[in-house]
């Protein structure tokens, strides 16, 4: 991601740079405020079970217009059922991945479960979307907010967002800002999604069931999954949590006499889906056949194969052509309102449209980012990267793939900390991506629970093309709201 020379930045929450030794001194106590209170990872580099590194993160709250917070915090629930809806429309999803499952093998084995789970008849009615629709405000039109993705599996960091909101108001209390805190909004991310959980655990009605949270091998993100469970136990005593595998599932998992998925003698009422959302946490037919257990069981998922096939960049593609929407949503005020988040999102099947679209991106590549049907970070190609990857393609292949409008985010000034990094921090121009997450229950006819669930903030550098935390590229930060009128730092 480029930033060009006269893209806005935003008013800062307060003014930098810092003193040296004021600097100094407040980065180190963020640090320890970091690992003491679990806004914190495993290290990739020099991974140990028994030792924590902080998440990396923004020093003081980044900027992010007011307005177009408050807009993705409405639109949620609006998302949440289009999702819902989209999920359980067959014919959508079997059209609109077509072409896509011909050459994509990941989302191809997806859809054969979903094929079989369908000839057979869903034996759980009922399922859950922990959603995270994530946003960038694009300088172009104002700064309103475009939809970069939406995630229906694995939406992490609700945890670890939670927390940082108290870390950034400490970091600013102790420099004599407590007067800003105000325009830091609330988030109980992690209670949300949580308690979303446990409303889908009610519905199963079994006292003795547990909550499932399928991880991978090794968890790096370890902090951010254990606040979950540890949330669940401690506010909901009665309810055990389990943390297995695919692998731990297809070796122990079982089926009950009413298709109850049983793990040794325990009953399973919930899955939560930490993993199984690429390639590499299928090591064999053995995890795929666990999933497909899963899916036939009586257990509500987290998400169904039919959320997880829903949440593929074919379908976000799908979902922003012209009067797709009307076919999910009713209220011809909500479709204006969800059609103005699209940004331009174009086919590469073979056939004219898609042509269409590869000779644009070869002739304008600077423009476009290209995205695979994966989640999980550093899958995108990039403006000039593109034309080179589109070429080593076949045109079938292309399928696989879609293309995108680049959002231009205005830049925010600030100080990023990553563990092992040279200190003091030195100040860097920043971009900002808003994650708002959201909750639905329900089945193929009604929607039982429907809400915004809390937001995070994703922050990397100007130049950074992606920005995963996880994946090792960006920061986690919090939103400091400003208003329209004080938005372009003078």
């Amino acid at each position: 991601m480029t930033s060009e020379a006269n893209t806005p930045v935003l008013r800062n929450c307060i003014r930098l740079p810092l003193a040296e030794d004021e600097l100094l001194e407040v980065t180190a106590k963020a640090k320890d405020y970091a690992i003491m209170h679990g806004a914190a990872m495993r290290s990739k580099t020099a991974f140990s079970p028994d030792s924590l590194n902080f998440a990396p993160f923004v020093l003081v709250p980044s900027s992010f217009p007011r307005k177009e917070f408050e807009k993705a915090v409405a639109l949620q629930p609006i998302i949440n059922r289009l999702m819902h809806n989209v999920a359980h429309d067959e014919e959508f999803i079997t059209t609109t991945l077509a072409e896509t499952i011909k050459v994509d093998e990941f989302t191809a084995n997806l859809f054969n479960i979903y094929r079989k789970v369908l000839a057979h008849g869903f034996t759980q009615a009922y399922s859950i979307g922990l959603l995270r629709s994530d946003y960038m405000a694009h300088v172009y039109e104002d700064c309103a907010i475009k939809q970069v993705e939406i995630n229906t599996v694995a939406s992490s960091f609700a945890g670890i967002a939670t927390q940082l909101v108290p870390q950034q108001k400490f970091v600013l209390s102790e420099l004599g800002h407590a007067d800003k805190l105000k325009n830091m909004p609330q988030n109980n991310a992690l209670a949300g999604l949580c308690d979303g959980m446990v409303k889908a655990w009610d519905i199963y009605a079994r006292p003795n069931a547990v909550i499932l949270f399928i991880i991978e091998d090794v968890s790096y993100n370890i902090c951010d999954q254990r606040f979950h469970e540890f949330y669940i136990r401690e506010t909901y005593p009665h309810i055990k949590v389990l943390r297995r595998t695919l692998s731990d599932v297809h070796r122990e998992g079982k089926l009950g006499l009413n298709k109850e998925l049983l793990l040794g003698q325990q009953e399973v009422a919930v899955i939560y889906f930490r993993a199984g959302y690429e390639p590499g946490h299928y090591h064999s037919q053995a995890e795929w056949d666990a999933r497909y257990l899963m899916e036939t069981s009586l257990a509500i998922k987290c998400p169904s194969i039919h959320y997880h096939l829903a949440g593929t960049k074919k379908v976000q593609q799908a979902l922003a052509q012209p009067a797709v929407l009307e076919r999910f949503i009713n209220d011809p005020e909500e479709i204006k309102a969800v059609g103005k988040i699209f940004t331009g999102l174009y086919s590469l099947d073979d056939n004219e449209a898609g042509n269409a679209s590869y000779e644009m991106a070869l002739k304008t590549p600077e423009k476009f980012v290209l995205k695979p049907q994966r989640e999980g970070g550093g899958n995108n190609v990039y403006g000039v990267d593109i034309p080179d990857a589109l070429k080593r393609m076949s045109r079938v292949e292309r399928s696989a793939w879609i293309l995108m409008d680049l959002i231009h985010p205005p830049l925010t000034k600030g100080y990023m900390v990553r563990p092992g990094a040279e200190m003091p921090p030195q100040i860097v121009d920043m971009v900002s991506e808003l994650g708002i997450f959201g909750v639905v229950i329900g089945d193929a006819d009604h929607i039982v629970h429907n809400y915004q669930a809390g937001h995070m903030l994703r922050t990397k550098l100007s130049t950074a093309n992606e920005g995963g935390v996880a994946a090792g590229l960006g920061a986690l930060d919090s939103p400091y709201l400003i208003d329209s009128d004080d938005e372009e730092e003078q």
